[in-house]
């Protein structure tokens, strides 16, 4: 199109619409993004170059549960002949003052990456006036206008709050990374894996949590298994779990703190703590930024709704990351944005790929996956699968006196002799899961795992020494 001052202008400056930026950029395509001014807790004109994992999510979250293990390596060393007079204490400004420090030298190297990657940033709200138009607003009022060609949507999400009476009283995770002191009592809401990661932050840091969720066991969509532990560790490190509830007010309690009230089919309890946090997932940040008059249709949730190549129903406009819903992660938005590059100015349609992508919930000890669930491979392939599992107590844990257990599972298709599926929870699993996911993406197969010899004494090892299935299930599914 004649007239334009962009190949491409991106919306959202999070971690896949800088790396889709830089990405084009280098095939020699004009590019800019826009973004919000940088601010630690995310809002209607907030933000900042590096988005939710860098400045609010993964990366602050990674450090905080660094610092919330001590306790645990404290109290374990005991066992191993050292000596601990008194248990050392936690200074939250500082943990606080210092994490701040390093998200602020991200958000500056992703300046920095895209201006050398030749991108032009626009700081300031980003919204469609039509297929070809953008018009930014900046925070004191001032408009800009870019033409372009193409337009990328990556907006991220964002946290979602049960409308309750007294929702607005709740922290979102955002708030729970920059809190001024550290509670002494914090009730978390949900089940995901936002919801456990924190609950284990602050348990280790040293509050009381109570954690509500509606299901029966946390982590829904994980493995059976795996989730039936994860709540076990939950509770053994002290953690008040209430299965089963739903969260019904809000209120504000005499002097300082609140009362949640909680209830299942029957009882109905109030518990008073300092901070509530919402962790109920997360919606597609879309609104308000134009897609509707530029008819990007949108799913029930606000998703935008794109093909196999990212791309909307509007031929120029296209979305990568969260704000499609598709699998909400990281490494995966950029994943995609890098696949958009290729698409769009490579001259190599590339589709992303969602299969066999490995992950981890940084509870304590962490649970790791990679591939499809048992309750997802029976529904989805045909034949019969075989069901490897152990579970054990760590060499370390023999002399620290911890009671925890290590599991691993692994998935095969019978017919294929693939592994499908493999899941662990216990110390190190996501970085030997992210060793597993690569495995999977070669399409291994069990006896190429059996024929790998095992690095003795470790845990990954279990992973290839695995010999008899712990049992064989049918398949539900007739399309393989």
């Amino acid at each position: 199109m004649a007239d334009v001052d962009y190949d491409l202008v991106v919306i959202g400056g999070g971690s896949g619409g800088v790396r889709a930026s830089r990405m084009c950029a280098q095939t020699g395509a004009k590019v800019a993004i826009v973004e919000m001014p940088f601010s630690m807790v995310s809002g209607v004109q907030k933000g900042g170059f590096g988005g939710t994992c860098v400045i609010r999510g993964c990366v602050p979250k990674k450090l905080l549960v660094y610092a919330s293990k001590f306790p645990t390596e404290f109290e374990d060393c005991r066992g191993f002949g050292w000596t601990v007079e008194k248990m050392p204490t936690l200074d939250w400004k500082t943990l606080i003052a210092n994490k701040t420090k390093e998200v602020e030298r991200l958000n500056g190297l992703y300046g920095r990456m895209l201006d050398n990657s030749g991108v032009d940033t626009y700081e300031g709200m980003g919204k469609l006036l039509d297929r070809n138009t953008i018009e930014i607003t900046s925070v004191t009022g001032e408009k800009t206008r870019l033409r372009t060609n193409n337009i990328l949507i990556a907006t991220g999400s964002k946290a979602f709050k049960v409308p309750i009476p007294g929702h607005e009283h709740g922290i979102t995770s955002d708030e729970a990374l920059c809190l001024p002191d550290l509670p002494k009592k914090i009730v978390i809401v949900g089940g995901g894996y936002i919801a456990v990661e924190f609950a284990c932050i602050y348990n280790g840091l040293g509050s009381d949590v109570h954690l509500v969720y509606r299901q029966g066991l946390p982590l829904r969509g994980f493995d059976e298994e795996c989730r039936e532990l994860v709540a076990e560790n939950l509770r053994k490190r002290g953690i008040t779990l209430h299965p089963k509830y739903n969260p019904q007010k809000i209120m504000e309690a005499e002097g300082n703190g609140y009362t949640i009230t909680i209830k299942d089919h029957q009882t109905e309890k109030d518990i008073q703590a300092d901070v509530v946090m919402w962790a109920t997932g997360r919606n597609p940040n879309s609104k308000g930024i134009g897609l509707e008059q530029s008819g990007v249709v949108l799913g029930a949730k606000g998703e935008i709704k794109v093909d196999n190549y990212s791309r909307t129903n509007v031929q120029n406009i296209w979305a990568i990351g969260d704000v499609t819903d598709r699998m909400n992660l990281t490494p995966v938005a950029i994943m995609e944005g890098m696949a958009l590059a290729k698409t769009m100015f490579g001259n190599t349609p590339t589709s992303p790929d969602h299969n066999n992508v490995p992950s981890a919930v940084f509870t304590q000890p962490p649970l790791a996956s990679c591939g499809l669930t048992e309750v997802a491979a029976t529904a989805e392939l045909e034949g019969e699968l075989d069901v490897y599992t152990a579970k054990f107590r760590p060499m370390r844990n023999t002399l620290s006196g911890r009671d925890e257990t290590t599991f691993m599972k692994l998935i095969v298709h019978v017919d294929t002799g693939r592994v499908v599926g493999a899941h662990m929870v216990g110390e190190d699993s996501p970085e030997i899961m992210q060793a597993i996911g690569v495995a999977m993406k070669c399409s291994a197969t069990k006896a190429q795992f059996d024929s790998c010899v095992g690095i003795h004494p470790t845990t990954a090892e279990e992973f290839v020494t695995m010999r008899t299935p712990t049992r064989r299930v049918p398949c539900r599914s007739r399309h393989a």
